[in-house]
């Protein structure tokens, strides 16, 4: 599938108020050598680095992060492992890092496939999952770090449309552990996860995952 003949234009998944001039591509990855001056297991250092770049850029979200290989994950050991080709840390999504309990969107027409606080340290805390049908088609939208407002009163098969709000992002203290942020990430075969879905993998794993996780991007079509 084509994800790039959806829509000509940008699809939202994020408060369509604010405007794609103030989004800002970020880079979090291991080779960002601003990141090693501050401990990245805190949640409000990340907060503060966020708030910071986006201030002396003057935007309002900051965005990116598909295979990005990034040292954050390695603080839980959720996805830490001894073997470096095993170890989790390669971003299967794009990120959106702006301010909590900013709206998040539908991308698309569907319907609520499942949902789940995951609370694992570094995971997603409560979770979206949408299932969308092109033609014969079926695949699905993950939305990650949200409030635990936006799973309470879901119901499975629930329809939705592109751009309805389906939740808003959480604080530190439910999102994982993160700044506030919205994971968004596309998936062709859940393999029978029910309101989760890796959204890292390890060296090991990226052919299959790079083939089942598209980049979002050839959706959102975003200027990076």
């Amino acid at each position: 599938m084509n994800f790039k003949n959806f829509s000509e234009a940008p699809l939202l998944v994020i408060d369509p108020s604010i405007s794609l001039v103030d989004y800002l591509p970020i880079d979090i990855s291991k080779s960002n050598s601003e990141l090693e001056n501050f401990d990245i297991s805190s949640s409000i250092e990340w907060s503060n680095y966020i708030e910071n770049y986006l201030s002396k850029k003057n935007a309002k979200v900051a965005f990116g992060g598909y295979l990005e290989v990034r040292d954050i994950y390695a603080r839980s050991s959720y996805f830490k492992s001894q073997n470096f080709e095993n170890e989790r840390n390669i971003h299967l999504g794009i990120d959106f890092w702006c301010l909590e309990n900013t709206s998040v969107l539908s991308v698309l027409d569907g319907e609520i496939h499942s949902f789940k606080n995951n609370k694992n340290h570094g995971d997603y805390g409560p979770t979206i999952i949408i299932k969308h049908q092109f033609k014969e088609t079926v695949f699905y939208s993950l939305y990650g770090h949200l409030t635990i407002s936006s799973i309470k009163n879901l119901e499975l098969g629930q329809k939705v449309k592109r751009g309805e709000v389906i939740g808003f992002l959480g604080d530190a203290s439910i999102n994982g552990d993160y700044a506030p942020h919205l994971h968004f990430q596309l998936i062709k075969d859940l393999q029978g996860n029910f309101g989760d879905y890796p959204g890292v993998c390890s060296l090991n794993e990226l052919a299959f995952y790079k083939e089942n996780c598209p980049n979002p991007n050839d959706l959102l079509k975003l200027k990076i």
